[in-house]
């Protein structure tokens, strides 16, 4: 099975020690050895992903309230997504990409975008975003701080998808490792670019309709 992006970031990011064996990723609630490929909680309150075993995760399915929530597995591609650029320019986004979740401790809609310096919160203007629900009901159906809108609006097509929130903390991970000079480096845009190739493949026939 392919390993977890996310798996490999940390690797990345993390120093290596030649004399020594990378340890083996474990379950951060009852330390059980995990696969390459396992799932991820949300602890709500510290926005923190934290690596977990399928009986650990399972366990918070479905949980409203408390400390932790299970993140889902699958993104879903957007293809009929209606965004025009003054609708765009009216969530004061600085940049062409950009996040957005229903926060359950803030009690608010919250709109993020990756920098350098890691993820930076936007104002998002209230009215700005109901009108977005409103032409496009899959968003109201998006689960609270577990599943986010990820807008891309870099390339000459933007593309939008509902998309599991630690997806969009890899996308910020990223930015972060590869960013190199005043606009990124080659580097950089080929990792975002590979990023969103492998959202699209990964999504595959999750497609939702913008129209209800």
């Amino acid at each position: 099975m392919e390993e977890s992006p996310l798996n490999v970031l940390r690797r990345f990011a993390k120093p290596r020690a030649a004399a020594h064996p990378v340890a083996p990723e474990r379950c951060e609630l009852c330390r059980a050895v995990l696969p390459a490929s396992h799932r991820h909680l949300l602890e709500v309150a510290s926005r923190q992903v934290i690596c977990a075993c399928d009986p650990c995760a399972l366990r918070f399915e479905g949980v409203i309230g408390g400390r932790f929530k299970l993140i889902p597995r699958d993104p879903r591609a957007l293809p009929g997504f209606r965004l025009s650029d003054a609708q765009w320019a009216n969530l004061a986004i600085p940049i062409g990409l950009a996040f957005f979740f229903f926060s359950t401790p803030e009690g608010k809609m919250t709109a993020m975008y990756p920098s350098p310096a890691g993820a930076t919160e936007s104002l998002l203007p209230l009215t700005a975003w109901e009108e977005l629900v409103s032409e496009n009901p899959p968003l109201g159906r998006m689960e609270p701080d577990t599943e986010a809108l990820l807008v891309n609006r870099l390339g000459p097509t933007p593309s939008h998808y509902v998309v599991p929130i630690d997806a969009c903390y890899e996308l910020v991970g990223l930015i972060r490792l590869y960013w190199r000079g005043l606009s990124g480096g080659d580097d950089l845009w080929r990792e975002i670019g590979a990023f969103f190739a492998r959202l699209e493949r990964q999504a595959g026939g999750l497609r939702e309709g913008a129209r209800a």
